[in-house]
């Protein structure tokens, strides 16, 4: 039975950051130690999109998370494969029947192998429903040392439906939140503007709303769009939203 007090801990979050902190203490006290939680709305047929316009969450140590995502292996993991043409949640049991039938990819087996180094052995991938072909969000939640995949599929045998809700309550919260990569978060005057240029107001409009200089203006709308590594400000005012960088209360 889930406590109230955690389904209000994770409705109620100000932030990712404690969001975040919170779920990974829930989920390990179910036994999985380690998340990895992604999210984009730039997918196409052959790319998941820019990996720095991901909302990427872990709790991995930095060396597994510079391997898995820096170096893209995650493009070829198996569960990921799985997630991106499935909705629901799966036991790594799957990846047993695959190597035992010889159906991964040389690709996926390198993933595989890398993995099983890593003590990343049992768990469960949760595949989040989709809004539009272009978004996909997924959890990966790996069981604690020592525990077999049979212990954990014990465990979700259980728990899964507690599970299962939790981690859909934090997805839908994440994406309610504003999140932004390293190097790519907009300052106050940047937010601002945008929201103004959202609103329909041309730059003329927003210098008297804002005191400021047309030029000054401008200048913002170039940061604010250097920030978001887009080409126009009608692409930055999208993805400043997609980000909850805009329209939101400042705490």
């Amino acid at each position: 039975m889930i406590a109230s007090s955690d389904l209000n801990g994770l409705l109620n979050a100000p932030s990712i950051e404690e969001l975040w902190d919170m779920h990974t203490r829930n989920m390990d006290s179910y036994g999985f130690d380690r998340l990895i939680y992604g999210y984009t709305r730039y997918r196409t047929a052959t790319s998941l999109g820019d990996p720095e316009d991901f909302v990427l969450l872990s709790n991995h140590k930095p060396e597994y998370m510079e391997a898995f995502i820096g170096q893209s292996l995650y493009f070829h993991a198996p569960m990921v494969r799985w997630a991106l043409e499935n909705e629901g949640a799966c036991s790594w049991a799957v990846l047993r029947d695959m190597v035992q039938t010889e159906t991964l990819s040389d690709q996926e087996r390198r993933v595989f192998e890398f993995n099983v180094s890593q003590g990343v052995t049992a768990g469960y991938s949760i595949s989040f429903k989709s809004v539009s072909p272009r978004t996909k969000g997924a959890i990966a939640l790996t069981a604690r040392a020592g525990m077999s995949q049979e212990d954990i599929d014990a465990v979700w045998a259980k728990h899964g439906d507690d599970i299962v809700l939790l981690n859909n309550i934090a997805h839908l919260r994440i994406l309610t939140l504003p999140y932004t990569a390293p190097g790519r978060t907009l300052t106050k005057r940047q937010k601002e503007v945008l929201g103004w240029v959202g609103d329909g107001k041309t730059i003329q409009d927003i210098a008297l709303l804002m005191e400021l200089t047309p030029a000054t203006v401008e200048k913002h709308l170039r940061l604010a769009r250097e920030s978001l590594s887009v080409e126009t400000t009608a692409q930055a005012v999208l993805k400043a939203a997609f980000q909850n960088q805009m329209f939101i209360l400042d705490n």
